[in-house]
């Protein structure tokens, strides 16, 4: 057994309590009071320059405990001061110390968007997701068969949640296109074996059409990364580790902001980028 298999196991078992606390139908009727969240794609397009979606994360599999985050609401509105075009929650507790009371103490403070970040393996979670406030949600690839990634995708969209689906190697992005994915996410790390690889943007990102956002997850250490990734396509990064361990949240936000909006104007004015 994986990584990926033992954190989606451990997801199961937490679904299952929450459907018996919460059925499904009550879920549905808080979806239909709150209606349809943001519509993502465009805020997150890279048009005037790369945008960064910050992470709510405490801990890591791969890092184990990054952050004592006592206060989720405040370090998202950190994040929000110094720029991030959308906030992303972690609400996986197992392995990464989360829980969907996070993503109810961010939307109550913040006015970007929120990404649910979690591993989706079941329609009921999306409602909880909307149900909560999030606007964004994860799909993983490597953790839904076809004919569920296709079905959480278009149910997804119909209760007004922008999906985030994310990628990992060739397979991947075929099948996440197939499904309809409109925002693709190319995970840099492998979650079966928990490695990392830098280069894996740069590989998938041409296998991905024009028109689909592209979003490069993990492996952003500070501004050179950024624009490394902005060079290479991207629309938008998901950084979270180096956000929340830098000790001034703001400040490598705005510093990850600044990089991806110079390159734009480098770009606008006609002079080559990063190679």
């Amino acid at each position: 057994m994986n990584a990926l298999d033992e954190i989606i196991g451990a997801v199961r078992a937490d679904l299952a309590e929450r459907r018996r606390l919460v059925p499904e139908a009550e879920l549905s009727d808080r979806v239909a009071e709150v209606g349809p969240g943001l519509d993502c794609a465009a805020l997150l397009s890279g048009a005037d320059g790369l945008k960064v979606i910050a992470e709510v994360k405490r801990n890591s599999p791969s890092r184990g405990c990054l952050a004592d985050i006592v206060d989720p609401a405040g370090l998202a509105a950190e994040y929000e001061s110094g720029g991030a075009a959308a906030i992303s929650v972690l609400t996986e507790r197992h392995r990464f110390g989360g829980h969907l009371a996070d993503l109810d103490a961010v939307g109550a403070r913040v006015r970007v968007p929120l990404l649910r970040k979690d591993f989706i393996v079941d329609p009921y979670q999306l409602w909880e997701t909307r149900a909560h406030g999030a606007d964004l949600v994860l799909l993983i690839v490597a953790a839904l068969e076809q004919p569920l990634l296709a079905e959480l995708l278009a149910l997804a969209a119909e209760i007004g949640l922008t999906p985030l689906v994310e990628v990992h190697d060739e397979t991947e992005v075929k099948r996440a296109l197939d499904a309809g994915a409109w925002i693709i996410g190319v995970n840099a790390r492998d979650l079966r074996t928990l490695e990392m690889d830098r280069g894996m943007f740069a590989r998938l990102a041409p296998e991905i059409p024009e028109g689909v956002v592209r979003i490069a997850e993990s492996g952003v250490r500070g501004p050179d990364d950024a624009l490394a990734y902005a060079a290479q396509g991207a629309d938008a990064i998901l950084v979270g580790e180096s956000v929340v361990t830098g000790g001034d949240s703001r400040k490598a936000v705005a510093q990850l902001v600044a990089a991806g909006r110079g390159l734009a104007r480098q770009r606008g004015r006609g002079v080559g980028g990063i190679g």
